[in-house]
């Protein structure tokens, strides 16, 4: 099974650095806890993992206009992404196999490869699963920044008192980042009688927030730190600690601190809970372009043409291979996949979603799809055989 790399405690102060002042061993103030929209009841057919093939092709671009979610305005400075020489690659087969709605392969800032399919436009928003969990990663880095968040070593607890009593009690948010906390969850996608699949549709008691209430209820399976498993409720409380930290919506925070700075050219939409909460674990909506953006904004440390974003070491580390997979290649940082033989890392979604980083080509690719599966290890080998081709048609004109 996976195996803790090295000693998170340790990690976790060398993350934190000088964004902390030394001996700071308190979280700051309680700041009052974020509005949330107006609570509204999730459609009966929402339940998109289950799906036919063929309406997630036709609805994955159209999830706002589905089910409420939180709009997050264009940047008012948007980053030129220019032309850049074109790639020597056809796309087409791979699409067409594959069930792809968008590539985008990005070079030096510059556009190198840019195709759409499953009648997908440049305008059109596509829902990110997954990926956004490496966005809610680093809010958390924002706010360790700004003083609001005190360090990746604070127990999750002190931020949600509610979780005093439960699995959580004394896990540090940097065990919660790697998916080490110990808390016993059941992603199986397959499965809907899962947590993944009951947590949205399970109604929390009266004036609890949803997240908290149901991830509350979790037993502890392994000491934290101990065994690494896939968890999109601990994203989402990742998610529910960041909105008490900063008494922000995370899309007004995400609004503030990335899309403006990152200069995303189209509005955004954050899918929200049954209470009108955004979830940290899942469902931003955005372009093929933006999502090109958000990978530049990893590829560059935080360092955006609208100022800083987190601090570089804060990127670093998030992307560092702090959970080992001995059985395979990959591994796992702050929210972030890594690749074992060498520095390139991802954000990666179910059915087929993935932000692909190479620092050593500076190099951004978006795969936008909508498998028929969640997941599959044939459409994910095959994913890596067409990276494998962007790369090389990279090296060949270098």
């Amino acid at each position: 099974m996976s195996l803790l790399r090295r000693c998170l405690p340790a990690l976790a102060a060398a993350v934190v650095g000088a964004a902390v002042p030394a001996g700071a061993q308190t979280p700051p103030a309680p700041t009052p806890a974020a509005p949330a929209a107006t609570p509204f009841a999730i459609p009966p057919d929402m339940e998109v993992l289950f799906w036919p093939a063929e309406r997630r092709e036709r609805d994955l671009r159209r999830m706002p206009e589905l089910i409420p979610h939180a709009r997050i305005a264009p940047s008012p400075n948007p980053r030129p992404l220019p032309d850049g020489e074109p790639l020597g690659l056809d796309p087409t087969a791979y699409m067409e196999a594959g069930r792809i709605a968008g590539v985008l392969v990005l070079q030096d800032g510059r556009v190198r490869l840019e195709r759409y399919g499953l009648g997908m436009t440049p305008q059109d928003v596509w829902n990110s699963f997954s990926m956004t969990k490496s966005l809610t990663s680093t809010l958390v880095g924002v706010a360790i920044g700004e003083g609001k968040i005190a360090s990746v070593n604070d127990p999750v607890d002190r931020y949600i008192p509610e979780l005093a009593g439960s699995a959580y009690e004394g896990v540090p948010l940097a065990h919660v980042l790697t998916m080490t906390s110990g808390a016993r969850w059941d992603e199986d996608y397959t499965d809907p009688t899962s947590d993944v699949a009951r947590f949205y549709l399970t109604p929390p008691p009266p004036g609890e927030d949803a997240t908290v209430a149901y991830m509350r209820r979790l037993e502890r399976a392994h000491p934290p730190g101990a065994r690494w498993n896939y968890n999109t409720g601990e994203t989402n409380l990742i998610g529910a600690l960041v909105a008490q930290a900063t008494g922000q919506p995370l899309a007004a925070y995400l609004k503030a601190k990335i899309w403006d700075p990152a200069g995303m050219e189209s509005a955004a939409f954050w899918m929200l809970d049954a209470q009108g909460r955004e979830s940290g674990g899942c469902c931003v909506s955005a372009t093929l372009r933006d999502w090109g953006r958000v990978g530049l904004m990893a590829l560059e440390r935080g360092a955006v043409p609208g100022g800083q974003i987190a601090s570089p070491d804060w990127f670093e580390q998030a992307t560092t291979q702090n959970v080992d997979f001995p059985e395979n290649d990959r591994g796992y940082g702050f929210q972030w996949w890594t690749r074992a033989e060498g520095t390139r890392f991802e954000a990666n979604g179910i059915f087929g979603q993935q932000i692909h980083v190479d620092p050593e080509r500076r190099l951004v690719v978006v795969i936008l799809s909508s498998w028929p599966t969640a997941t599959g290890r044939a459409r994910s080998a095959a994913r890596d055989a067409f990276l494998e081709q962007v790369r090389a048609a990279v090296d060949q004109g270098a």
